[in-house]
């Protein structure tokens, strides 16, 4: 077992400027590029209908189009490819030339070589529907990748959720509800039962069981007395609390996780897609060899310059072919609707190239390994006059009566053993310590040692007991009657059974993992053994979390990082990629890339297996794309005009057709693959 500190370095995360073709679609709207589709789509249907060869496969007299109407509707089809121009200049700016610039080097000189062609007779090559239709198939792209693309959502509105509206602020002896934007430091305010704490601050007075889980990770209730701290997010259980203000607003807890959010949106790593770089050397290939076609057919061979530049323009047209627009949208739509029949929601679909990459998994504990509430662990009964079984029936009857995490588990456990319990007389609630009351005219309580102390009942003889459960990190309380204690129940946040496989499951697809949990060491450790978890951090809190996160990111791991709680966001959001649990706060869930509708990490295992499928698919269809120019550029530049043969731009089109509907077949097949690991 490696144990690491929380001092760990930190590591710089680097942003990318690369702007992805999947990044440049993202922009639009789904609904825009679906209007532009449909209008090319009624446009281009006199432009087919005019073709000769189109016009008798279909069995119809071919269309009598002037070359002046061919030209107007051409004018239209390219005025709604305007877009890609705007997303071309953007990534020639950031001298990321991807498949925006290509896309438009495509377009636009196919276009301006026709309108210049049906200037000039003799140049005698007009591209209109050649180019028309690369137009209707990437706008359909376009309109793919932005339906399946969803906007990442806004944590820092979402933390702001955590605190109050109002408080009850007290000057001298009136106490009067003020917005907690009106709270300044030094303000005293009372927190009663069910309520937050609206800042950080010191307890004055009262005693209380408080609910840290959601800022620090603690999943134990944690006792708060005078001189104790207090956190702004916290939940007062039972009691109240007279609390002093000390740091209110962006000071507090609740708005250092506000700063740590957006510092990590901030340098959050992109991933780069995979279309991109393939792109980004097809556009220089399909550059180079135009202006190398324009240079050997017009100096080397001799033939016209009209010749010359009509092959360069036929390279062009052709070196952009429908199949590498839609061979990444096809596969990451169809991906997500696979992810979302496994119970996965995928945010932001260019996550999936970096999950594949994946080496680290890190696991926030509570309520995502671990069930996230008490469950009784142990039950030891002293003396012959009761059992485990009394010990039970005694506690439950005293519990039921409150409403305390502890109380309730302890309840539930008895209810699902069918253990039938007692009515309580002279019930009496000691905030943060325990209960008792009298049970068949018996005076019984159930407490922590300080209860028991308080009832003057020594817990010397069950401290042995008490000590193995202690060690183990379970939470410990006493059973007593009027005299002496006569049993302990034990209690833990017990982990989920799927926990186990997931974990074995991560180990066998190469992937470490890691826990991360605000819990004391000795319970960080004990479920990291019983798990074989590689890594494990404790006591950590908002802000280590994100920088553990960014240490493992320094050592050169890809981070993928499962958490739930308000406390989690910060390193969701700067892990390369951040997982919440669907069941789990609103802040993780708008923090994740990804949110797993199920709280089953299972789920993870999933994901990871999801995403290397989809990598491999995308990779098979961008062969298949690329593939088809390794021999139509070659063709459209009169490589092999020795044999007699020039790709013509409706050979062209035609080889275009039958290399997207590869793509898309290809992309189909994604849906018949089962995640299973």
């Amino acid at each position: 077992m490696e144990h690491m500190h929380h001092n760990s370095s930190h590591a710089h995360a680097m942003s990318h400027a690369n702007v992805s073709y999947a990044g440049a679609i993202s922009h639009g709207s789904a609904s825009d590029f679906l209007r532009r589709f449909w209008i090319v789509t009624l446009l281009l249907i006199p432009l087919v209908l005019a073709k000769q060869g189109f016009a008798d496969f279909l069995g119809v007299p071919v269309l009598s189009l002037n070359k002046w109407i061919q030209l107007a509707i051409a004018t239209v089809i390219f005025w709604f490819s305007l877009v890609f121009f705007k997303h071309a200049r953007h990534e020639i700016m950031m001298r990321s030339f991807g498949m925006m610039t290509l896309v438009s080097l495509a377009v636009g000189s196919g276009f301006l070589f026709s309108v210049a062609s049906t200037l000039i007779p003799a140049l005698g090559v007009v591209f209109y529907l050649e180019i028309g239709t690369l137009i209707w198939v990437l706008l359909f792209g376009h309109y793919l990748e932005a339906k399946s693309s969803v906007a990442a959502g806004n944590s820092l509105s979402e933390v702001a959720r955590l605190l109050p509206k109002a408080a009850h602020r007290i000057s001298g002896n009136v106490t009067e509800d003020v917005s907690v934007s009106e709270l300044r430091e030094g303000d005293v305010v009372l927190v009663k039962s069910g309520e937050k704490i609206p800042a950080d601050g010191v307890v004055l007075k009262g005693t209380s069981s408080v609910d840290e889980s959601l800022i620090s990770g603690e999943s134990t209730p944690i006792s708060k007395n005078a001189g104790d701290s207090a956190t702004a997010g916290s939940s007062v259980l039972d009691g109240s609390l007279t609390i002093q203000l000390t740091k209110v607003g962006e000071h507090s807890t609740v708005g250092q996780i506000q700063t740590l959010i957006a510092k990590a949106q901030a340098t959050k790593p992109r991933s780069q897609k995979l279309a991109d770089k393939a792109s980004r050397v097809l556009t220089f290939t399909a550059l180079g060899v135009s202006l190398l076609t324009i240079v050997i057919w017009l100096f080397v061979i001799g033939k016209p310059f009209v010749f010359a530049l009509t092959l360069a323009i036929t390279v062009l047209v052709i070196a952009c072919p429908h199949a590498l627009g839609l061979a990444i949208p096809t596969v990451t739509t169809i991906a997500t609707s696979l992810a979302v029949k496994n119970g996965l929601f995928i945010k932001n679909l260019a996550k999936l190239e970096v999950i594949k990459k994946a080496d680290y998994v890190v696991f926030d504990k509570t309520g995502t390994l671990t069930k996230g509430e008490f469950g009784v662990s142990g039950v030891v009964s002293f003396g012959d006059e009761v059992n485990g079984e009394d010990i039970l029936r005694i506690a439950a009857s005293l519990e039921t009566n409150s409403s305390h995490v502890i109380a309730q588990s302890i309840a539930r456990h008895a209810k699902d053993k069918g253990i039938n319990i007692d009515d309580v007389d002279e019930f009496h609630n000691f905030s943060g310590k325990g209960i008792w009351g009298n049970i068949l005219g018996s005076k019984y309580s159930v407490g922590n040692s300080s209860l028991m102390s308080d009832l003057g009942i020594s817990t010397d003889e069950a401290m042995q007991q008490a000590n193995a459960f202690s060690s183990k990190g379970h939470t410990v309380v006493f059973v007593s009657d009027k005299k002496k204690i006569i049993g302990v129940i034990a209690l833990a946040d017990t982990i989920k059974a799927e926990s186990y496989e997931a974990v074995t499951a991560l180990h066998s697809l190469g992937v470490k993992v890691a826990l991360l949990t605000g819990d004391n060491e000795i319970v960080a450790k004990n479920v990291s053994n019983e798990l074989g978890i590689d890594t494990y951090f404790s006591h950590v809190l908002p802000e280590e979390k994100y920088s553990h996160v960014k240490s493992l990111q320094g050592k050169g791991h890809v981070v993928l990082m499962v958490g739930d709680g308000i406390n989690d966001a910060p390193a969701l959001t700067q892990a390369d990629v951040g997982i919440a649990i669907g069941a789990g706060t609103d802040v993780a869930v708008e923090a994740g890339d990804v949110v797993l509708m199920r709280n089953n990490p299972q789920d993870v295992v999933r994901l990871v297996v999801l995403a290397r499928r989809v990598y491999q698919k995308m990779i098979e269809n961008l062969f298949w794309a690329l593939g088809y120019n390794v021999v139509a550029i070659p063709a459209a530049a009169g490589v092999f005009a020795s044999f007699g043969f020039f790709l013509r731009p409706e050979i062209g089109a035609l080889l275009m057709s039958v290399s997207t509907a590869i793509v898309v077949f290809n992309a189909l097949l994604l849906k018949r693959v089962e995640l299973t690991y």
